[in-house]
């Protein structure tokens, strides 16, 4: 609520932007994406560096790979061989050494195959592990300093589905397509080369084969890549759409949007499984004929080594064990393709997951940026701030701050006051530092504030909000979120100035009392009594108080009006309040209208002018002023 009505009140999207009243959905930035791209080796490469801390395993890893796509060819060789060496009677009854010494050539091979695929399956889970690992890490780090415009623009569902099903995917690509379909490759091409060793002529049968897969291969990979994307993306606005719904269930409830909403998610869920009966249906045709053809070509060499056979060209013992090796040849190629569809989602994740970490913030500190001096406690606590000429818009050409110039002297407090949408919020997150300003400059203790480091800054200043945000954990553990190296007695001197130990005590565990997810253990009132006690152990030099006192009681607000004046005294002072008591000791009240000051002086000189101010204090001062009833 605001002293000033809104005149032309508009819906609230929500914070991801989405609004469930409406039944289309919005675009946003994944909808320009080009819904096509090959498998790229570089995402592959990329994918990789992150394996750097274990680069002998990785290494080994490879070599294992290798040395597996050689054993498992040869293992089906040595038994052809020996039913090709009892065939032409060089193995007999009285001659059986040859029998023994394959038998146990086999075992030997089978078990050191065995013994190796235990260390590539480990190994290769080390791997993954380990890339999904430092790759979320980077992600949260990358979003952590990302300016607050890009978490205007960016869906809270999308960055948690980049975190988990994408990066999830991208461990199964690493952890089993590529290594799998390695070694399923390793094994064609050298099943390949003891093919073309044993006999040429059928060789070039299975060689004639490679164009026919191919283009298949080709005719399909497109569909599946569009469908895959299409099925990430859909699942991406389900995850978007879930997490919104939670957010705000206390406006779904209140005003009984459970049914249109189920709806609405209902229709996102269908949309994502059409999307996925489409792919397995495309799947469920490449596979047939990949299969259908193997079984086709081995037809065609069964023809054709029969005739070569009955006219003296090769042996049996050689047919069958070039049989042996074209099952061996062919029987990779399902598992490629079931392989593939994964590549194909590993890829899509890639991409997803790497657009999100390389996204340049909207603006950063300054090459040449240097850390704020804080001249305590040789000098005044508070901070000088100046706005000169300052214009600023969210979205280009639409300004929502037009010329602003004022000076808030330090230890001076400096009262906002307008209308929904006149510019308040602006004000204070420029001050902030989480905006630069599209034109003009701000000057804190005469330094520009572009000159700045962000972090200083911040280290100066201390926030509360209307609806402030408190972490799962303790009471205590969030109050020294603003000071980690405060002592439990800092706390409690923090609490006792604010007047508010005793109700901090009076919970269910004092200050060891868990807040729950996002605070939901606490009373609103609670919760506001916890981020103002965590802004003062802050000792900040700029406070900003967003409509801080908007969620608590009267008789509560009663006790902090002498504490939050202690705590003024001194510091900058920003106050955005819809009461008229929080404004009264304003040095300085700035009467904002559509992005312009068109009001300024203190709250005596504003009433005594009889304009807006005025006009404003006789319409709210009953209500403001009521007493509480009994």
């Amino acid at each position: 609520m605001s002293l000033i009505p809104d005149p032309n009140p508009k819906p609230n999207p929500g914070p991801s932007g989405r609004n469930l009243m409406l039944v289309h959905r919005p675009r946003d930035d994944d909808d320009d994406e080009e819904q096509f791209k090959p498998l790229e080796w570089g995402l592959i490469r990329r994918l990789f560096t992150y394996a750097s801390p274990i680069r002998r395993k990785l290494i080994a890893l490879c070599v294992l790979t290798l040395i597996r796509a050689a054993q498992l060819p040869v293992l089906p060789w040595l038994v052809s061989a020996t039913i090709g060496l009892i065939s032409k009677g060089t193995i007999s009854r009285e001659n059986d050494s040859w029998l023994w010494l394959g038998v146990g050539a086999y075992a030997v091979l089978a078990l050191s195959t065995d013994f190796l695929f235990h260390f590539r399956q480990r190994f290769a889970l080390e791997v993954g592990e380990t890339v999904v690992n430092r790759l979320r890490g980077e992600i949260f780090e990358k979003v952590q300093r990302q300016p607050m415009s890009f978490f205007h623009r960016v869906k809270l569902g999308r960055i948690i589905s980049r975190v988990t099903s994408d990066v999830e995917s991208l461990r199964t690509g690493i952890q089993d397509v590529l290594f799998v379909t390695a070694i399923q490759l390793g094994q064609m091409v050298f099943t390949a080369v003891i093919m073309a060793f044993c006999d040429w002529v059928l060789f070039l049968v299975v060689v004639a084969m490679a164009p026919i897969i191919w283009s298949i291969n080709q005719r399909f990979r497109m569909r599946l890549s569009q469908l895959t994307r299409a099925s990430q993306e859909s699942f991406s606005r389900v995850t978007a759409t879930l997490a919104e719904s939670v957010n705000g269930i206390r406006v779904t409830q209140g005003f009984v949007r459970q049914d249109t909403n189920a709806g609405l998610f209902r229709s996102l869920l269908a949309d994502h499984s059409r999307y996925n009966i489409a792919l397995a249906r495309t799947s469920a045709r490449l596979l047939p004929l990949l299969e259908l053809n193997s079984q086709f070509f081995i037809a065609i060499l069964l023809l054709l080594g029969g005739w070569r056979t009955f006219h003296g060209y090769m042996e049996v013992s050689d047919l069958i064990q070039f049989f042996f090796l074209a099952n061996l040849f062919f029987s990779p190629i399902q598992v490629i393709g079931n392989q593939y569809n994964q590549a194909l989602i590993a890829m899509a994740g890639a991409e997803r997951v790497f657009r999100l970490v390389d996204t340049v913030p909207d603006w950063s500190d300054a090459p040449d940026a240097t850390p704020l001096p804080d001249p305590r406690p040789a000098s005044v606590a508070g901070a000088r701030v100046e706005f000169r000429t300052v214009t600023f818009e969210y979205t280009k050409d639409r300004p929502v701050l037009h010329d602003l110039s004022f000076t808030a002297e330090p230890g001076q407090s400096v009262a906002l006051v307008g209308h929904t949408g006149s510019g308040k919020s602006s004000i204070i997150n420029l001050v902030s530092k989480f905006y630069l300003p599209t034109g003009g400059e701000i000057f804190i203790d005469g330094r520009e504030v572009r000159t700045l480091t962000s972090q200083s800054l911040h280290r100066q200043m201390g926030m509360v909000q209307q609806q402030n945000f408190l972490f799962s954990g303790s009471v205590l553990e969030n109050i020294r979120m603003s000071r980690p190296e405060s002592t439990d007695e800092e706390v409690r001197a923090a609490a006792a100035r604010l007047d508010c130990l005793d109700v901090l005590e009076a919970l269910p565990r004092g200050l060891a009392t868990e807040v729950g997810e996002r605070g939901a253990g606490l009373s609103v009132g609670q919760r506001q009594l916890v981020c103002f006690t965590r802004a003062l152990l802050a000792d900040p030099r700029i406070l900003i108080l967003d409509e801080a006192t908007s969620s608590i009681d009267a008789l509560t607000e009663a006790r902090l009006q002498k504490a939050l004046q202690t705590l003024l005294i001194g510091r900058t002072s920003f106050v955005v309040a819809h009461r008229l008591s929080t404004i009264r000791n304003a040095d300085l009240v700035l009467v904002l209208d559509q992005g312009r000051v068109v009001e300024r002086g203190t709250h005596a000189r504003l009433v005594s002018l009889g304009g807006h101010y005025a006009a404003l204090y006789e319409q709210f001062v009953q209500v403001d002023e009521r007493p509480p009833a009994a």
